[in-house]
C-alpha cells in the first residue's frame, strides 16, 4: 500500500472526475488533471456491481495500489482516478480477471507516459 499523502480521499476524487481527461481501456477509465504539488495521487473507484463482495474489492484495491507503488515513474504531477466500468465482474479467485486487470493497468500507465 502507499502511504495516505499518495492516496486522493472522495471529495478530491469528486473533482477529478467532474474536470477530467479520459483514457480507456477494455475494463478501465483513467481521468486525471494537475494538481499543484510535488508528488502524484492515486484512487480507484470500483463498482458494487463489479465485485462480488467486500473481500473481493480490498482485494484489487490492495493490489491496484502495490502496483502504483512499483511503477510509480510518472513525470507531471497530477491527480489520477481509476474508475472500473459496472459491466466488468471481477473475481479473485479467477487468475483470467487477476490478469486482464493487471494488463488493463499496464496499458494505461504506459498511455499517460
Amino acid at each position: 500500500m502507499i502511504s495516505k499523502k499518495f492516496r486522493l480521499t472522495e471529495r478530491q476524487t469528486k473533482k477529478v472526475l467532474q474536470k477530467w481527461k479520459p483514457f480507456f481501456s477494455y475494463w478501465i477509465v483513467l481521468n486525471h488533471i494537475r494538481n499543484n504539488l510535488d508528488y502524484n495521487r492515486f484512487s480507484i473507484v470500483i463498482w458494487a456491481k463489479s465485485v462480488n463482495n467486500n473481500v473481493c474489492r480490498n482485494f484489487f484495491r490492495r493490489r491496484f495500489f502495490d502496483f502504483i507503488k512499483i511503477n510509480n515513474f510518472f513525470e507531471w504531477w497530477k491527480d489520477y482516478v481509476f474508475v472500473i466500468k459496472k459491466q466488468t465482474k471481477l473475481d479473485k479467485s479467477d487468475k483470467k480477471s487477476i490478469f486482464s486487470f493487471d494488463k488493463d493497468l499496464d496499458f494505461l500507465l504506459n498511455k499517460v507516459k
